[in-house]
C-alpha cells in the first residue's frame, strides 16, 4: 500500500484516464497525448507515472490503485478503491496524503516536495523543470510513510 487512508482531499479531478496498471499514492504526469479539455470523455487526456519526469507536467496524486483484471470473473475491489486499466482515475490537486513512494534520501519537514521518477516523491530536485508540487509535513515514520502536502499545478523554486 502506497496511499494510508489519513488524508484531506480539498481538491480532486477526475477528468483524466490511465492506461497501465499502477499503485496509488505517486505523482502522475500529463502523457504524450492531451485532450482539448473540453470534454469530460475524451480517451487522449491520458495520466502516467513518468519513468523520467524531465519536461513532463505533473497532474497530480493518485487516488486509486490501477488494476487489470478480467471484469466477467471478478469484481474491482471498492475497499482498495480499483480502477480497471484504460478507465477514468481521480487525481489529489490540493490537499495533503500520507505515502511512502519516496525516493532518493529522506525528507525533512518544511522542504519542498518533487516530482522524481516513475511517480515517486522526492526530496530533491534532480530533474529540472517544474518539480515542485508541494512540501513534506513529516520525516519518513519506521514504515518508511510521510506526510506531504501538495498544490498543483506545479511550481519551480
Amino acid at each position: 500500500m502506497a496511499l494510508k487512508a489519513d488524508r484531506l482531499e480539498l481538491h480532486t479531478d477526475i477528468t483524466f484516464f490511465m492506461n497501465e496498471v499502477a499503485e496509488r499514492g505517486g505523482a502522475v504526469c500529463l502523457g504524450t497525448t492531451s485532450g482539448s479539455g473540453a470534454a469530460m470523455d475524451q480517451g487522449a487526456a491520458l495520466v502516467t507515472y513518468a519513468a523520467n519526469p524531465t519536461n513532463k507536467i505533473p497532474m497530480g496524486i493518485l487516488l486509486n490503485d490501477m488494476v487489470n483484471i478480467d471484469l466477467t470473473r471478478q469484481y474491482l475491489n471498492p475497499f482498495r478503491n480499483e480502477v480497471q486499466r484504460g478507465s477514468k482515475v481521480t487525481l489529489l490537486r490540493q490537499g495533503w496524503v500520507v505515502t511512502n513512494r519516496i525516493q532518493g534520501t529522506a525528507p525533512t519537514a518544511g522542504a519542498p516536495c518533487h516530482v522524481g521518477n516513475s511517480g515517486n516523491l522526492a526530496a530533491a530536485n534532480t530533474f529540472g523543470g517544474a518539480s515542485v508540487i508541494g512540501q513534506w509535513m513529516s520525516i519518513p515514520d519506521q514504515d518508511g510513510y510521510a506526510k506531504v502536502e501538495v498544490n498543483f499545478p506545479a511550481t519551480t523554486r
